[in-house]
């Protein structure tokens, strides 16, 4: 067939994923990606329903689509990923552009469901729950990427709830897939190329197939000889089990940094998010952690101004963020998704919500410029991922996930490099090379 596609993916790392996966499916049936979307035939946006607007944006692009392919034969137009999911045919009804909707259980159809549009013109959307057949279907096509960092998709899904999330409408049920396929694919990975692995799921540490859990994948991927980092996201309070904290004391390439949504530092607000757990319980897990192996760092997500939060609730956050010293966090002004329990609450005045996100943002910003500027002067291990945009330096990133940018050259990629580390600002730190090192990662 020979025909190009072009793929924008909105959102989180899984999305990321499963934007690589169906590269490797459509390839089958002859779509070769390019990353020039004007010479697109198929023009895929691969969206997210996790933030605000997230179907207006979809709409607006559409609109640069159109525009786009104004003088030219109009692609076939994809929409894939949570909102399709939830939107399904309203989305085909409300615009005529887009041909199909595919959603992120449904991935391994794409090839039938193009080839069956290409021949009868017939606008389909393909959104049933199938994460088995999925999956399934995956596991016999190779995953191609050859980065230095991969993501592995692991565990899709939610059982949680919490009255803010579209996930368990979006994503479905929780599903673990087969261990040994997991390992398969690590296995492929690591031979093409991956330093490191980064494990996905939307409750990652929920991961539960026959007698295997997180952990034991952990263990057993570390097995793998070049490959020299992995880590995990995102991860569920509750589900941060004793095996999986144990494994922070023996493992050596599991890398110290844990993103661990808290949402908010008042118990009275997780428990108007449905969140199953409390400040104690989060901070009891921090501490075995931190006993566990000290040189651990924590993220999180904040969601900020929630309905029904108070001064004295948001008081309590700011005093979590002080305790805890989160080294790089996410926060957001609660924004209600259709189709969740929060969807129809009373919300907070606007002006308020915006005071207290900027102060929350101020004192993670804090957090961040003080553990970058602990950093200075001193030489640090730095997974080297590419160079520049003008190629005239490396970048990398810290075993804390921090971006490094510093005088490397192409020959450095997907190594691990000293660098010292000069200077520094909140996002990024800034040193120079060393020497190389093919040690393994503590």
């Amino acid at each position: 067939m020979n025909q190009k596609i072009f793929i924008k993916t909105f959102g989180c790392q899984m999305n990321e994923y499963d934007s690589n996966r169906i590269y490797d499916i459509v390839k089958k049936i002859g779509f070769l990606k390019t990353d020039r979307y004007e010479e697109a035939n198929c023009y895929l946006l691969n969206t997210c329903h996790i933030r605000d607007k997230a179907k207006e944006k979809v709409y607006h692009e559409i609109g640069r689509v159109k525009k786009i392919f104004r003088s030219k034969k109009k692609p076939l137009v994809i929409i894939a990923g949570c909102v399709a999911q939830a939107e399904n045919q309203e989305m085909l009804k409300r615009e005529p552009y887009i041909d199909l909707v595919i959603g992120p259980q449904s991935y391994h159809k794409i090839n039938n469901t193009i080839l069956n549009y290409i021949k009868i013109k017939n606008k389909i959307e393909e959104t049933e729950f199938d994460a088995v057949s999925k999956f399934d279907y995956l596991s016999r096509i190779k995953n191609r990427s050859s980065k230095a960092t991969s993501f592995l998709t692991i565990q899709e899904g939610c059982d949680k709830f919490c009255h803010f999330c579209v996930v368990p409408y979006t994503r479905g049920p929780e599903y673990s897939r087969p261990f040994n396929q997991i390992l398969d694919e690590a296995t492929h990975l690591v031979d093409s190329g991956a330093k490191e692995i980064i494990l996905l799921g939307q409750n990652v540490n929920a991961y539960n197939y026959k007698k295997y859990k997180l952990s034991n994948l952990i263990l057993e991927i570390e097995k793998l000889p070049n490959l020299k980092r992995i880590r995990y996201t995102t991860s569920h309070p509750n589900d941060m089990s004793a095996d999986l904290i144990e494994v922070y004391r023996c493992s050596k390439k599991l890398m110290p940094l844990i993103h661990l949504p808290v949402q908010s530092g008042s118990n009275k607000i997780l428990k108007l998010m449905n969140r199953k757990h409390n400040i104690n319980e989060y901070l009891r897990t921090f501490d075995k952690l931190k006993q566990t192996n000290p040189h651990i760092e924590f993220s999180s997500d904040f969601i900020i101004g929630y309905p029904g939060e108070d001064e004295q609730d948001f008081k309590d956050t700011i005093n979590l963020i002080k305790k805890v010293n989160f080294i790089n966090s996410y926060s957001f002004i609660f924004s209600p998704r259709p189709g969740t329990a929060a969807e129809n609450l009373a919300l907070i005045d606007k002006k308020i919500s915006m005071k207290r996100l900027e102060k929350i943002q101020s004192l993670l910003y804090e957090n961040q410029i003080r553990a970058n500027k602990s950093i200075e002067n001193q030489t640090i291990d730095v997974l080297v991922e590419n160079l520049t945009e003008d190629k005239t330096r490396a970048f990398g990133r810290s075993e804390y996930m921090t971006p490094v940018i510093f005088d490397g050259k192409e020959e450095n990629i997907g190594k691990i490099v000293q660098v010292k580390i000069k200077k520094s600002n909140r996002n990024t730190l800034f040193g120079e090379l060393i020497n190389v090192s093919n040690k393994k990662v503590a």
